[in-house]
């Protein structure tokens, strides 16, 4: 009788700890996504190529092109950027809409371009088991590890302005006493954890170096029927708002770099919005009012711009 009450009560034990799972953050991510005075004007921002540069999974039929392992981080970054609330999320290609946002972001009465473009790539990716057995009991554990790279790229100079790595890693773990516990196959969602923490050590910084530029946008058109600007209520964008509107600044050369610099500009007024309109993020314009020391030349809208003030 005490032997059969001993097996129940070991039973008993060993299907309480039967399977644990665990997720680890190399580096915690502080999702603080609201400033303290309220609302952001979001950024538009563009994520074009994220491949997979891991040899995992690599055989003689694989398609670069369609890679899933690329895509689900892809997604993962997306949502991630998209929940902080403080994007307009674009889609894109590979590094030739790099060379179109830069096109567009010269010419702001053409079109609407993306101030930011990601560009990113899982560089490390691996799955192991490892195992420890004991007298009474053992253990068995599935590891996941994966590392992302990410380079933030501001579209009007074509320069990286951030660039950085994450790691991050998955495990679960069954472990079975006196032959008495729980079994886990192949956990396929190892790998989605593995890639999503991995890419959460970036996205608070990838936040904070896309809002520490003030935002700004260009006009569209300007006379006495109608002055409009670029952006509308989706991102942000509400009647009664006043920017300041700049001259460009004299662009010189860095003998050091070779980059165009473009030195700051002079604040000639304010508008004000009056209306916001426009059917997608892309084709929105906003109605705004002008109030400033020199009039606005019609004939060169692409020597001012309008930005923020914060």
């Amino acid at each position: 009788m005490k032997k059969i009450i001993l097996c129940l009560a070991l039973i008993s034990v060993c299907t309480q700890i039967s399977a644990q799972r665990k997720t680890e953050i190399v580096e915690p991510v502080k999702q603080n996504l609201a400033d303290a005075g309220g609302r952001v004007i979001k950024r538009k921002v563009a994520i074009g190529r994220f491949s997979n540069e891991t040899q995992y999974a690599k055989g003689i039929f694989y398609d670069k092109e369609n890679d899933p392992m690329g895509k689900q981080a892809l997604d993962i970054l997306s949502a991630k950027l998209a929940a902080s609330g403080k994007f307009l999320l674009l889609e894109r290609g590979d590094l030739a809409s790099l060379l179109e946002e830069a096109k567009k972001s010269e010419n702001g009465l053409a079109t609407i371009g993306a101030d930011y473009m990601i560009i990113g790539s899982i560089t490390e990716f691996g799955r192991k088991n490892v195992g420890k057995s004991g007298v009474f009991s053992s253990t068995k554990s599935q590891i996941v590890e994966a590392a992302v790279a990410i380079r933030l790229v501001d579209v009007s100079t074509g320069l990286i302005i951030y660039s950085d790595e994450g790691k991050g890693m998955a495990e679960l773990t069954t472990r079975t006493t006196m032959g008495v516990g729980g079994k886990a196959d192949y956990d396929a969602t190892l790998s989605d954890k593995a890639i999503s923490e991995a890419i959460g050590q970036l996205v608070e910084n990838i936040i904070n170096k896309c809002t520490d530029k003030p935002w700004r946008t260009f006009f569209l058109s300007y006379d006495n029927d109608a002055q409009l600007i670029a952006g509308g209520a989706s991102q942000g964008i509400k009647v009664g708002d006043v920017f300041s509107v700049k001259t460009k600044g004299k662009k010189v050369k860095n003998p050091q770099t070779g980059v165009m610099i473009e030195l700051p500009g002079k604040q000639i007024g304010t508008v004000t919005v009056s209306q916001t309109s426009g059917d997608t993020p892309e084709t929105e314009y906003s109605f705004v009012s002008f109030t400033g020391t020199s009039n606005i030349d019609a004939n060169k809208l692409t020597d001012y711009y309008i930005e923020e003030i914060k």
